[in-house]
């Protein structure tokens, strides 16, 4: 019989990569539609679509960690909240690369210039490169390193990260005037930030008490 302690860890690391396998699953069925031919008259716009909305669903998903933890108080959702926060990252990632390959053909300077030229590109790349702090930020040595005091004060970025992608969503909707989905994910992160502004300000003024 394994000691309590390692069946315990056994279990956090299987529920991890459980998660994770399923986390990239729209991965996978974005790759079969490569495959298969099967993403409709404009495969470069249904994968940039559809890579941004998975970006924009797992960065709900991972700030619903915090919401889940205090109201349930089980700890034990801290353990996915990493995991999450790179996958959002990992979606950002196949968004950016699905944009400048099929939509730019890697031609930089025209990257560059589209980037000047249209706004909802230069709040994207803002979103992505804070994005991509946190994620190289995320692990043990980088808490170590910065100390956690700073740690903490670089993740609130995700607060601006969540209000330039629904910023970056709008102005892109904005050219077809189509913002049903845009107000339904401002609608969630609205909700999902203003939890977090309201349990820092409680925790802060529990401290000062």
């Amino acid at each position: 019989m394994l000691p309590l302690r390692l069946r315990h860890r056994l279990r956090q690391t299987w529920a991890k990569w459980v998660l994770v396998l399923l986390s990239l699953l729209p991965f996978a069925y974005l790759c079969a539609g490569v495959f298969w031919d099967t993403l409709g008259p404009n495969p470069a716009e249904s994968l940039i679509r559809s890579s941004g909305d998975w970006t924009l669903r797992f960065l709900c998903i991972t700030l619903l960690i915090t919401p889940l933890r205090v109201s349930t108080q089980w700890p034990e959702w801290l353990l996915f909240r990493r995991s999450l926060g790179l996958l959002t990252f990992f979606y950002a990632c196949v968004h950016a690369l699905c944009y400048s390959l099929f939509d730019m053909s890697l031609a930089w300077d025209d990257i560059a210039k589209d980037i000047v030229k249209r706004p909802f590109i230069a709040v994207g790349l803002a979103g992505f490169v804070l994005l991509t702090l946190l994620a190289a930020s995320s692990f043990n040595a980088a808490v170590k390193a910065m100390g956690a005091k700073r740690w903490r004060q670089l993740h609130r970025a995700v607060y601006g990260i969540a209000l330039l992608a629904i910023l970056h969503f709008f102005w892109m909707r904005a050219t077809k005037r189509n913002f049903d989905e845009v107000w339904l994910y401002a609608g969630i992160l609205g909700v999902l930030l203003g939890f977090r502004v309201v349990h820092f300000t409680k925790r802060s003024l529990w401290k000062v008490s």
